[in-house]
């Protein structure tokens, strides 16, 4: 990532966690599900999969899934257009040397309190279609291993 990250590829960990884990000291100020990280030059998503109606607004029920192994497809919220600074940071990462991290977690809350995420690693932009909110296919670096494919892939039977 550019710098000494404690964060290992495909572990879990706390939002507070992985935020201190990228010298982001104030973890308890992030109240969306991405955060810009300018001076690490990251985009880190939080990704929940399973939404209710009773934790999420409309506008916040984002569409997220793995599409296979490789590709995932992430919403963004839902005032970003692909035409705005944030979308051109999405689209155009890899020129602008941006990294883009997925975290992702099947529910909410658990039985402890909040779920912990996983990180999925470094992804990379493939294509989008749509405004507000954009939807992207992210291509990850290292593929999702099977015990957590069915859980990200909305389209698995069983």
């Amino acid at each position: 990532m550019g710098f000494d990250c404690p964060l290992d590829l495909h572990c879990t960990y706390t939002r507070d966690q992985l935020l201190v884990a990228m010298d982001y000291l104030t973890p308890a100020n992030v109240r969306e599900g991405t955060k810009w990280l300018p001076e690490r030059q990251l985009d880190v998503h939080f990704i929940t999969l399973n939404k209710s109606e009773k934790d999420y607004s409309p506008s916040t029920m984002y569409n997220d899934y793995s599409i296979n192994e490789t590709l995932f497809h992430w919403q963004s919220q839902s005032t970003i257009a692909d035409s705005s600074v944030t979308g051109q940071r999405y689209i155009k990462h890899e020129l602008q040397d941006i990294k883009e991290l997925l975290f992702v977690r099947e529910f909410k809350t658990d039985i402890s309190g909040a779920s912990p995420y996983t990180f999925l690693g470094l992804a990379n932009y493939v294509q989008h279609n749509g405004n507000r909110p954009m939807n992207i296919t992210w291509r990850l670096e290292r593929a999702i291993p099977a015990k957590y494919l069915k859980k990200t892939n909305k389209l698995a039977v069983g």
